[in-house]
């Protein structure tokens, strides 16, 4: 039988002392969270989390019964303030705004919470009255593990951990982007390019799945996931100069693709512009394609050949799962995949000669 992993065992892993790693699993302040990261790391590594009671767990929320208690509970909404996770996103907005109309059709209310650091989220947040929570986008392992803690029901859109079991809501990206790809591919395209970094998140890295396994059913070559593929910007000029130096390279040895493929909508819209720039037509001489389908995607260059992604539907299907699971807590967990249509605009054509 394997030795149980003690918060002593992990101590002695990483040098530091037993009380540090209690005050990072703890969620307790007093601990920096580079530290904190370290320390739920080398747990997860150990075999911490796997083990019986590694979490310690309040006592369970009061499920829905009747409807006196749902008008005093409501459902905390969770979406950290960082890479554009906001409001007035034309992406997570619109999420929001799908798990805003389903709470209100159930009589329910919600809080938003954009807090994004594990040590302040205990003190903002007062788990009486809560029904569940619902996380969306990018959030911490740790905040995630503060969350689990506790013992609200979660699910999460957009955004899954390995450390958290729990109920999870995406657009269907992998057969989307290869529904995508070969629209490409029946338009005479064969030199592909995707422009976006795939580690940015889960959304990103399905996307490059689905593209590259529509260009190998095609027996076309796979670009390589190389320094080009991965942008580190998105939302700011970093994107656009790499881009221009990327273009200027590939314009000079004559090796430019004839279709772009790319992460999503903001990623499109700012390459665009730079195609334009660099005296390129969009589509006559390269095409162009983005995902997500925001309102700006209309507003381009050329207006974008892209993927609806339908975000309220999203946010309604998180809603009926965490309300589902709350009077289910025994059902086995999901994995709940929209699906996503292809929208056709200008910004596709036929390869250059």
């Amino acid at each position: 039988m394997a030795k149980k992993v003690t918060m002593q065992k992990i101590a002695d892993h990483l040098g530091v002392s037993k009380f540090v790693v209690s005050k990072s699993l703890s969620g307790k302040e007093g601990v920096n969270e580079t530290t904190r990261e370290r320390v739920i790391q080398a747990a997860s590594q150990l075999g911490y989390f796997t083990q019986k009671n590694a979490y310690v767990q309040s006592p369970k929320r009061r499920s829905l019964t009747g409807e006196q208690d749902r008008n005093k509970q409501s459902v905390l909404v969770l979406m950290p303030n960082i890479r554009s996770q906001t409001q007035d996103s034309l992406y997570w907005g619109k999420i929001v705004d799908g798990i805003a109309m389903a709470l209100d059709q159930e009589g329910l209310g919600m809080v938003i919470i954009s807090e994004h650091r594990a040590d302040n989220f205990v003190n903002v947040l007062n788990p009486d009255g809560l029904l569940g929570l619902i996380g969306v986008g990018q959030i911490s392992t740790s905040l995630l593990l503060e969350v689990h803690r506790i013992g609200l029901p979660l699910v999460m859109i957009d955004h899954e951990d390995a450390l958290i079991p729990c109920d999870t809501v995406f657009a269907n990206n992998i057969d989307s982007m290869a529904r995508l790809c070969n629209h490409l591919i029946g338009s005479g395209h064969t030199l592909f390019h995707f422009v976006g970094n795939i580690r940015y998140s889960r959304s990103f890295g399905d996307r490059w799945i689905g593209f590259r396994s529509a260009l190998e059913e095609s027996h076309l070559k796979t670009p390589a996931i190389d320094d080009e593929l991965l942008l580190e910007g998105m939302y700011d000029e970093a994107l656009r100069e790499e881009f221009r130096l990327w273009v200027a390279a590939r314009k000079e040895s004559d090796t430019l693709p004839t279709a772009l493929v790319c992460a999503n909508d903001f990623t499109a819209l700012a390459i665009s512009e730079v195609l334009q720039e660099a005296g390129l037509d969009i589509p006559a001489d390269i095409s162009v394609t983005g995902f997500d389908n925001i309102e700006d995607s209309l507003r381009g260059v050329t207006p974008l050949t892209t993927v609806h992604v339908p975000k309220e539907a999203m946010g309604r299907a998180a809603v009926e799962k965490l309300l589902n699971r709350i009077q289910n807590p025994a059902v086995p967990l999901e994995k709940i995949l929209i699906s996503a249509d292809i929208v056709h605009r200008d910004s596709v054509g036929k390869p250059r000669a």
